[in-house]
């Protein structure tokens, strides 16, 4: 999946949470984007990494104790 794809997947969804709020207006819109991206994103990574945080968090350029700790924050340690 290209990096256009994701964006047409993501647009999409947003464009539906928008319908279903039938005109309502939406609330910390941005922590709910991230919270529900995050968890998945960081489940697929880190199978994919054999769960090695090291690699992973070379794959998200991230720091492997930032890593660790949204790993803490999601519930997603073995």
């Amino acid at each position: 999946m290209s990096k256009q794809n994701i964006e047409a997947c993501i647009r999409d969804s947003l464009q539906g949470y928008f319908r279903d709020l039938g005109g309502e207006q939406p609330h910390g819109m941005y922590d709910m984007l991230i919270q529900v991206m995050e968890r998945p994103l960081l489940e697929v990574v880190m199978t994919e990494a054999a769960h090695n945080q090291s690699r992973a968090a070379d794959w998200l350029g991230l720091n492997r104790n930032t890593l660790r700790k949204k790993l803490v924050e999601h519930n997603l340690l073995k």
